[in-house]
């Protein structure tokens, strides 16, 4: 049986301390106090300073002044005892989910409840975030929680579209595309990387009622290079493709000018595939659900790194990440399932 989570007290921070500049491991000092190691290393980390020796060489130490400082700090608004330090499974579960996999606190919580494994203990996603701010895991901290929103600069120039847009304005677009309630309308938006380095992009199809993603890397940020890959969409899905890609709202981007392009049947010639709708110019928020699923996409790829690289297994890992991530919006089911699901109902 493993062992459970303790409070250190002073005196052990201050055994831990010698022991440690004895040079014993960090296994003989937990083996010592009867502790986990894992404890050890959270300690070690609250505790730890830049030691500088007489040849004004440096090293990292552990300071058990120092740890019993920091464990003073938390404590004042930890509040009652943490309940997950009698469940190291249900800690290292949670750590997992949110450093490896990249999931949200709320998402991690879910995937607890949905993975069929007992712990201990249960804890509330508030419980969770204030555990996160108070150094109580040993590798999750704030920084692997997803980027909140910035907010907005004021007196934010006011910009002039430069061009007319390629098609039919999103002002015409059917009334049933904004309820969602309607299975087959997708957003359209390219993913670009480090400015003047990347010259490939990423091009995104989001469907609005059960957000699955589709994602293409494309060679270049050309309009045919986009046509190139609805026609290749189109190919996959053969007659179907009308159905479920009924139409796409786009930006006004260069790589979308192509609008004819994008809309006839590569397989029916003179025919149309699906119909493409334009935002207004400068307005991101009409197609909101590509900006939201595109933050999923930069938990992956950072804003500004060159992916040029990248091959199209790590493109298919992130799609597939996306279509079985724990959505809060939809109870935490995924989109993939949300999709099948519309599929069998057309299919039927």
């Amino acid at each position: 049986m493993g062992r459970k989570y303790k409070q250190l007290s002073q005196n052990d921070r201050i055994s831990m301390e010698t022991l440690l500049n004895k040079g014993h491991s960090v296994q003989e000092v937990a083996d010592y106090l009867h502790v986990h190691r894992s404890t050890i290393y959270r300690e070690m980390k609250r505790g730890e300073y830049v030691h500088r020796n007489s040849d004004y060489t440096e090293e990292v130490r552990y300071s058990s002044d120092k740890g019993q400082q920091t464990h003073d700090w938390n404590a004042q608004g930890k509040g009652r005892n943490i309940k997950i330090g009698n469940d190291i499974k249900l800690a290292e579960y949670i750590e997992n989910k949110i450093v490896e996999n990249k999931y949200s606190p709320e998402a991690a919580l879910a995937a607890v409840a949905t993975s069929g494994i007992e712990f201990n203990t249960t804890i509330s996603v508030r419980t969770l975030y204030r555990y996160i701010d108070n150094g109580i895991f040993l590798k999750l901290t704030n920084k692997h929680l997803p980027v909140k929103g910035k907010k907005k600069k004021k007196n934010k120039k006011v910009q002039v579209q430069k061009r007319a847009a390629a098609g039919e304005s999103i002002e015409n677009r059917p009334d049933e595309v904004s309820t969602r309630e309607t299975f087959g309308h997708w957003e359209m938006d390219t993913v670009k990387g480090k400015q003047g380095v990347t010259k490939s992009c990423m091009l995104v199809l989001t469907e609005r009622k059960t957000r699955d993603e589709i994602i293409f890397k494309l060679k270049d940020q050309k309009a045919e290079s986009v046509v190139d890959a609805l026609d290749r969409l189109e190919r996959k899905w053969g007659d179907m493709f009308s159905k479920v890609f009924r139409s796409i709202t786009v930006d006004n981007g260069v790589e979308f000018s192509d609008c004819k392009g994008m809309e006839r049947s590569v397989l029916t010639p003179g025919e149309k595939r699906t119909y493409l709708f334009y935002c207004h110019p400068y307005s991101s928020y009409e197609r909101g659900t590509n900006e939201n699923t595109n933050k999923l996409i930069r938990r992956h790829i950072p804003k500004g790194e060159d992916f040029d690289e990248k091959q199209d297994r790590d493109i298919e890992f992130i799609e597939n990440w996306i279509n079985t991530y724990p959505r809060g919006i939809f109870g935490f089911r995924t989109s993939e399932e949300l999709f099948k699901e519309e599929l069998e109902k057309i299919t039927a």
